[in-house]
């Protein structure tokens, strides 16, 4: 019914018709004209397709008439009987429709009145008189022409089922109105006059709120009582849509009177305490609620924020809650959510940046690379957590601030060294006194984005004690699958860390819980070799040191062969700590004769290395001759890099009895026993004579006694030491090894190999022997750093002992002797 009021209106406007008197009186006529007295009608008739409409029996509506097809036809039937034929269009889209286009069951139409528009469009007001079925097309040219069969209309009447359908119709349409407001209230009137049923069937199946293929369906149903049936099922559809608007216009509406109503009541509590002198809290909690409007935060935390803004409130601003209240609410607004920095994709930038603040450490920087070209390519990944894992002082924490410079990030940097507290992580409950966030929030917070390069650093060393385990609580923030819905204890809310680029650095694995260390993904930064160093210190450590200590490049030089001097001779690590500090040392030195206005040498030598930082801490050739027998080289890995380490022994006469000395761990003891059990077994092979076990004591010592060791690097150490004591073979020159053993004498790999490469060099070693499986550690060095260095890869131990022992004995060898009734005894045996 909502087509009424334009048709109310169009009729108006045609001067046709004066107000609501001759509506219905119309709709009389109507009445008794097309359904009271049949008329003879011609069976060839012009057709008129309209779009969007389906004209009943008995029903008047407006058409405005464009196509010149159209216009042709209405001027023609004007002149004539007025008489023409309506039938809807399939598609309201075609502007040029052919019979296929309309359908072939319509109305017979009566042109009331004919008025011409000032643009040009023709207006008709037409009237309904019969239905018809195009049985045959005459012509489309200059109007559409047909032969139609007239359709009778099957409507029993005085039926009681008949009286039950015209009642629900009433009925339905009144409600329509009733819920309706756009229809005037006219229709009711109309609706009241009309006592015929196939009429008012016609009436409302012309103004239902249905589209055209319904209301077509409608008009080609020859049986009344079926007509009127799917006409009710119609709209029973419109009741239920209309009341549902209804509710929803209702529920809004209330929606927006609470609002009001909550907005007087401030007001008012607003002019009253201000007529008592108190500061309310509106104003703080406005200008929270406008900056919560602009955060892109998820749809939870801005209800939950708006909870918190409505009880900060209601509580009086001189409660002790309120500051806590207040706090929290400026805590969740200064958060950054979902607001990042642009990504730096330019990976030759990238490249160009690392190179050129990090000399080496090729895979660190080759998977960084690899990151920001899956990150180019799949525009959205989550942030991978690494760790970096080596030695002090070979840039593990300012490599997070070149990866934060090469993407484009902002940068921070957190220390967890001796960090105990788990609420340090986590943050404390809000209900604490002096609760506030963990250092993760409020590091996030400080930076203002959340998608910064985090670094924690020294990860390995955090502890634990009764206030929790630190540890522990980084499995969820290092878990790429569970730091998107990170809860900190004072948010109590889902904080997503899942776009940080998360950087661990560690100088040991084996302080790291074994879970926290599986979400890592673990990249070996190894120590420098002698031309890393050099590089190092001309490119960023001199410079470095000359700005802080006020110098100009002009100043100072350092000579190639001086920087070597510093680094072998002052410095042994497998970092640049101590190199800078050496190097600062000497910097100071020239600082305080260009003040004091001195003379002195701007070219730094070597001798002028030795004058200012001294004498030699270390010396440059550590290799111990082998002029003795059970004296060996070992190689062994340390928290700050590579070392040589020597493992002696010696006999005296005694019971057999091991004796281990050096402060050696468990693990070295063992590989002690299990070298002096194996020789023991393989004497008569090795020839050994294996009295030598029974009446003399072994005595293991590996020098530095202060200072402990532990590890499976020294087995083929300590069984080539023993080998050589027991057969007084020395062992050959410059000769180091590293590697473990089992009672079977397979050689085992071992780690750190990359470190005691670098510290055998140092030392001048010339051969190492190294297990089998060790060969793939060799091949990922570069060639340069082990030039001039033999590998020899072993797998059994026999192959150790023919690479390190000399064929002939030494020059003065141990005379072994042992007592007579061992040798009777012997014979006898």
């Amino acid at each position: 019914m909502k087509n009424f009021e334009n048709q109310l209106y169009q009729s108006m406007i045609t001067g046709d018709y004066a107000g609501e008197g001759d509506l219905i009186q119309l709709i009389a006529d109507d009445e008794d004209e097309s359904l009271q007295q049949p008329e003879n009608f011609s069976t060839d008739i012009p057709i008129l397709s309209v779009r969007n409409t389906v004209l009943f029996p008995g029903v008047v509506i407006p058409i405005t008439v464009g196509r010149q097809r159209s216009i042709k036809l209405v001027k023609k039937a004007q002149k004539g009987d007025k008489l023409i034929g309506v039938c809807a269009q399939i598609n309201a889209q075609n502007d040029d429709p052919s019979w296929e286009d309309i359908y072939h069951v319509g109305t017979l139409a009566k042109i009331i009145k004919m008025i011409i528009l000032p643009d040009g469009n023709t207006t008709i007001i037409i009237q309904g008189k019969k239905r018809f079925r195009i049985t045959e097309t005459v012509t489309e040219d200059p109007y559409f022409m047909a032969k139609v069969e007239y359709l009778e209309e099957n409507f029993p009447k005085n039926s009681k089922k008949i009286k039950a359908l015209e009642e629900s119709l009433k009925d339905s349409a009144a409600k329509i109105l009733h819920l309706n407001p756009e229809i005037p209230r006219e229709a009711q009137v109309a609706l009241d006059n009309i006592d015929n049923t196939a009429f008012l069937t016609h009436f409302l199946s012309s103004n239902i709120n249905a589209p055209v293929e319904a209301k077509q369906k409608l008009l080609e149903i020859n049986d009344g009582v079926e007509r009127a049936t799917l006409l009710l099922e119609f709209m029973m559809k419109d009741i239920q849509m209309l009341e549902l608007k209804s509710e929803i216009q209702k529920k809004v509406h209330t929606d927006i009177d609470q609002q009001q109503r909550d907005y007087f009541l401030r007001q008012q509590m607003k002019v009253l305490q201000t007529e008592l002198g108190e500061e309310g809290p509106e104003k703080e909690v406005e200008e929270l609620r406008a900056k919560g409007l602009l955060k892109k935060w998820p749809k939870e935390v801005a209800r939950h924020f708006e909870k918190e803004l409505d009880k900060i409130l209601r509580i009086n601003p001189s409660a002790a809650e309120y500051p806590i209240a207040l706090n929290y609410a400026e805590t969740l607004v200064e958060l950054p959510w979902n607001e990042t920095t642009e990504d730096n994709f330019d990976l030759k930038r990238a490249k160009a940046i690392l190179d050129k603040d990090h000399h080496g450490i090729e895979k660190v920087k080759d998977r960084i690379i690899e990151y920001l070209a899956v990150l180019k390519l799949k525009k959205d990944l989550k942030g991978p957590i690494l760790c970096l894992y080596g030695p002090p002082g070979v840039g593990k924490t300012s490599l997070g601030k070149s990866i934060a410079t090469a993407l484009g990030r902002k940068y921070i940097r957190m220390s967890l060294g001796g960090l105990h507290d788990e609420a340090e992580i986590r943050g404390h409950r809000k209900t604490y006194v002096g609760a506030m966030p963990g250092k993760i929030i409020q590091n996030m917070k400080k930076v203002k984005y959340s998608n910064p390069v985090y670094v924690l650093d020294e990860i390995d060393k955090l502890s634990s004690d009764f206030r929790g385990d630190p540890s522990s609580a980084f499995l969820e923030v290092l878990d790429p699958e569970q730091n998107s819905t990170f809860v900190d204890n004072y948010l109590e809310v889902e904080y997503d860390l899942s776009k940080v680029l998360f950087i661990a650095t560690a100088n040991s694995l084996d302080t790291i819980q074994p879970a926290l260390r599986d979400r890592m993904e673990i990249i070996e930064v190894t120590g420098y070799t002698l031309d890393e160093k050099i590089e190092i210190a001309k490119k960023h450590l001199i410079p470095k040191q000359r700005q802080e200590h006020g110098l100009k490049a002009k100043d100072i030089s350092f000579d190639r062969a001086a920087i070597s001097k510093i680094i072998e001779d002052y410095t042994r690590e497998s970092g640049v700590r101590n190199l800078e500090r050496a190097i600062g040392k000497v910097v100071r030195n020239l600082a305080k004769s260009i003040a004091m206005e001195e003379e002195y040498d701007k070219k730094i030598t070597p001798d002028m290395v030795r004058k200012i930082l001294g004498g030699e801490i270390f010396d440059k050739e550590m290799y111990q001759d082998n002029s003795t027998a059970g004296v060996v080289t070992g190689l062994a890995w340390t928290s700050v890099g590579g070392e040589i380490l020597f493992v002696e022994t010696s006999l005296s006469k005694g019971k057999g009895k091991l004796t281990l000395s050096g402060q050696l761990g468990e693990v070295m003891k063992e590989s002690a026993m299990t070298a002096l059990s194996y020789l023991k077994s393989k004497a008569d092979k090795l020839g050994i004579d294996d009295r030598l076990f029974d009446y003399y004591d072994l005595h293991i010592h590996v020098p530095a006694g202060a200072v402990p060791k532990d590890g499976p690097s020294a087995g083929i150490t300590m069984l080539t030491a023993m080998a050589s004591i027991f057969t007084q073979r020395k062992v050959k020159s410059k000769v180091a090894m590293t590697g473990e053993i089992t009672l079977r004498g397979k050689v085992m790999p071992v780690g750190g190999i990359k470190e005691k490469i670098l510290a055998a060099k140092r030392a001048g070693i010339k051969e190492i022997i190294l297990c089998k499986n060790n060969k793939r550690d060799i091949d990922e060095i570069d060639k340069e750093y082990i030039k001039g260095v033999d590998f020899h890869f072993v797998d059994k131990v026999e192959e150790v002992l023919e690479i390190a022992l000399m064929k002939s004995k030494v020059d003065d060898p141990m005379i072994f002797s042992f007592p007579k009734e061992s040798e009777n005894s012997r014979q006898i045996a």
